[in-house]
């Protein structure tokens, strides 16, 4: 069977995702947070941010709501906010598994 998009996200997704939550940014502030909130255990290139924001654009995750020569904002559409809850959810059963084990 095919797996749906977005189905599940990546570690990298759901940390874009978790940064936007918390506000209107740009690439460089994603990836700053992100480094700040993960005391710099998840670090997130260029590259793969880049190609993430603009699968989520694409799917409407995501809006760029201001343009400022290179510097693009982003800001975390409904469709992103409900992606980003069922995320929290879908690991907060995963925890809940790892903790009915030991």
């Amino acid at each position: 069977m095919a797996k749906k998009s977005l189905e599940t996200l990546t570690e990298s997704m759901f940390y874009v995702l978790l940064a936007l939550s918390q506000g209107d940014k740009c690439g460089t502030e994603i990836t700053d947070f992100i480094c700040n909130l993960t005391r710099q255990r998840v670090k997130i290139g260029p590259a793969t941010l880049y190609t993430i924001l603009g699968k989520f654009e694409h799917e409407h995750i995501i809006c760029e709501i201001a343009v400022e020569g290179r510097k693009r904002t982003y800001t975390l559409s409904d469709k992103g906010q409900h992606l980003l809850q069922m995320e929290i959810r879908r690991l907060e059963l995963c925890l809940a598994d790892v903790k009915a084990l030991f």
